[in-house]
């Protein structure tokens, strides 16, 4: 089955908005909005503006300077940074120059730094901080390619060649009014098929590849996605996620040009706090971000006192019944919506405190949300619009609008955007937002994209009534010796509804049956302990005991209905510590790398199944 999206006729865009260029949207941003504070950053303790033509002054300033540096046409240029003002200053100035851009995480080892350098032939890169300079210095010795390193910052002595400062003053040293105009013109004359950005893949398998994403590619992506999200200049956002993340900086891209003001966290430490005094109206994040939100919020309540306590689970399920009302298309009985407007005022109204008190609509993506807390943030009045997309489908695939909402899936497909459903149920899709291909490797591109133009995603899923569902990664499919195929997403996400639980992955391929790898919520774990008068020194010792085993098989194991008997994990490992990004475990974007923790976690794997087989026998 395939699905064609239409344009949707029931919001009006601006016009500016159409197809066309990355560069074109940021000059028709500027003259269309030219607001105080089309961005926000704190310094000196609160937040400060930046205008558009304070911004465009710079981003022209730092393009000329690249070209007054002798760096040539066409050129590879990274940028290795947290997020803030400089990371899109440096961005668009290397659009409009008509350089290529490769954002790099800046969570990433040096060596995966140097791997991707390497592989772009980047000659210019961005960096932020003294750690950040710190890990290009480290590697610099085996980058030939590498001539320029330029900081935001002002970290003298680690390596970098210039400050961004310096790199501005040059530009704007070389400004006169004919080198302005040819900036200009050579920016607006950028054509859509033209490679603007090279986005590495965080790689859940095998190495990075770099999906080569065009102006058109990006440009379509943004104007489909405004038609679809109502979106005004008065809104307000907050910028969180990496901005090496493509869905960031897709959704900012999408801000700038529809007028937002972007405001920019100060670390990943700070979220709350900025929340508050941002106020956002749109946010987009990741699932694992919804699923801590909603973590400390249960944590609280169990916290509380014994009233407060029933209280909030009482709303809760006020909430749900009310959310289940709302979301069949019906309006709730006169005592339902009593019920709920107390619950509302006494639980829900505090969570979207938290959040701001006006936000809208949060955007998730990047991985399936758990429906449970979506159906809680819904009921909160949080409503969050889910949507599915892949780097290289720059990213938007497909989305959840106000008016055409089901929790569960990931709404219809956007604007443009075609999707089918092959016959082994991998989603494909086709249409202006594929990438062009990834960077030096027509054979990997050739395994993606077909002859008829379809990419395929290695996503399983359905379409049901034009709203597309996913049930699991292809590649992630749990294929037992009986050839029974497990889909392990979905009973992961609800194994970690469990308040003790904070991360679980199922692994089992090409065994006799599936088990599951838990890291506790040691926050909760510990609490009950105490209240159990158990000893010990070390998470480990904890684990190591045969209360807690049980404790932990009775809200794992004993939990899990309504699964065939195939798809039950039969044992339970406890793991003393969080997976990470840093040992591999986990890409970038926070997806579990199966098979690197299936590898990692070997010995320990085989000893289970081994203790099981020789229990068997026995």
């Amino acid at each position: 089955m395939t699905v064609t999206a239409e344009p949707n006729a029931t919001t009006t865009r601006d016009p500016r908005l159409a197809p066309t260029t990355l560069t074109r949207l940021f000059f028709d941003a500027v003259a269309g909005y030219d607001r105080p504070n089309a961005m926000q950053v704190k310094v000196g303790g609160t937040y400060q503006p930046i205008s558009h033509r304070t911004l465009a002054t710079r981003v022209r300033h730092a393009a000329l300077g690249l070209r007054a540096l002798g760096v040539p046409d066409g050129a590879v240029i990274a940028i290795l940074s947290e997020n803030r003002p400089e990371w899109a200053i440096a961005d668009y100035a290397c659009l409009t120059a008509r350089y290529l851009d490769v954002p790099i995480y800046p969570t990433l080892p040096d060596e995966q730094i140097a791997y991707i350098l390497q592989d772009s032939g980047t000659v210019a890169i961005f960096v932020s901080s003294t750690g950040q300079a710190q890990k290009v210095a480290a590697v610099r010795g085996s980058l030939p390619a590498l001539k320029w390193v330029i900081a935001f910052d002002d970290v003298s002595g680690t390596g970098i060649d210039m400050t961004l400062a310096a790199l501005e003053a040059r530009g704007a040293a070389a400004e006169t009014p004919d080198a302005a105009a040819r900036y200009r013109g050579d920016a607006m004359a950028v054509a859509p098929d033209q490679v603007a950005t090279i986005v590495y893949t965080s790689g859940t398998t095998g190495e990075p590849k770099g999906a080569m994403l065009t102006h058109g590619n990006l440009a379509s992506n943004v104007a489909a996605v405004a038609k679809v999200i109502p979106i005004t200049d008065q809104d307000a956002s907050l910028s969180f996620l990496p901005l090496s993340h493509v869905l960031q900086r897709h959704f900012d891209f999408l801000m700038f040009a529809t007028g937002v003001s972007i405001a920019y966290v100060e670390s990943m430490d700070t979220i709350t706090v900025n929340m508050t005094e941002i106020r956002p109206t749109l946010v987009v994040a990741v699932p694992r971000v919804y699923e801590k939100i909603y973590a400390r919020v249960l944590e609280n309540a169990l916290a509380s006192g014994a009233f407060k306590k029933r209280v909030f689970f009482w709303a809760r399920a006020v909430g749900e019944r009310w959310a289940d009302v709302r979301l069949a298309g019906r309006a709730p009985d006169p005592l339902l919506a009593a019920q709920y407007a107390i619950a509302r005022k006494l639980v829900f109204s505090k969570l979207r405190e938290r959040v701001g008190g006006r936000l809208r609509y949060f955007v998730s993506g990047g991985a399936p949300l758990a429906p449970a807390i979506n159906r809680f943030f819904y009921a909160a009045g949080l409503v969050i619009l889910e949507g599915y997309g892949l780097t290289e489908t720059s990213p938007v695939i497909s989305v959840n609008r106000p008016e055409q909402y089901r929790i569960g899936t990931v709404g219809p497909p956007i604007s443009g955007v075609e999707v089918a459903i092959a016959p082994d149920g991998e989603i494909l899709c086709r249409g202006p937002n594929v990438m062009k291909g990834y960077y030096k490797k027509p054979e990997a591109t050739h395994e993606v994209i077909d002859d008829a133009g379809w990419f395929h995603t290695g996503d399983i899923g359905v379409l049901e009534d034009g709203f597309l569902r996913i049930t699991d990664r292809k590649k992630d499919l749990i294929v037992t010796a009986g050839g029974k195929k497990i889909a392990p997403q979905p009973i992961e996400n609800h194994i970690k509804l469990n308040k003790y639980v904070s991360q679980a992955v199922m692994v089992g391929d090409q065994r006799k049956f599936p088990i599951v790898l838990v890291v506790p919520n040691f926050e909760q774990l510990e609490k009950w302990a105490k209240l159990k008068n158990l000893l010990y020194g070390d998470y480990k010792q904890l684990l190591a005991q045969p209360m807690v085993k049980a404790k932990m098989e009775k809200e794992v194991l004993g939990k899990l209905t309504g699964l065939a008997h195939f798809e039950s994990p039969k044992k339970m490992v406890l793991l003393d510590r969080d997976f990470t990004v840093d040992a591999g475990e986990l890409t970038p974007t926070l997806k579990v790398r199966r098979r690197v923790i299936d590898k990692k976690f070997k010995a320990l794997i085989d000893r289970i199944y081994a203790e099981s087989d020789t229990a068997t026998d026995a």
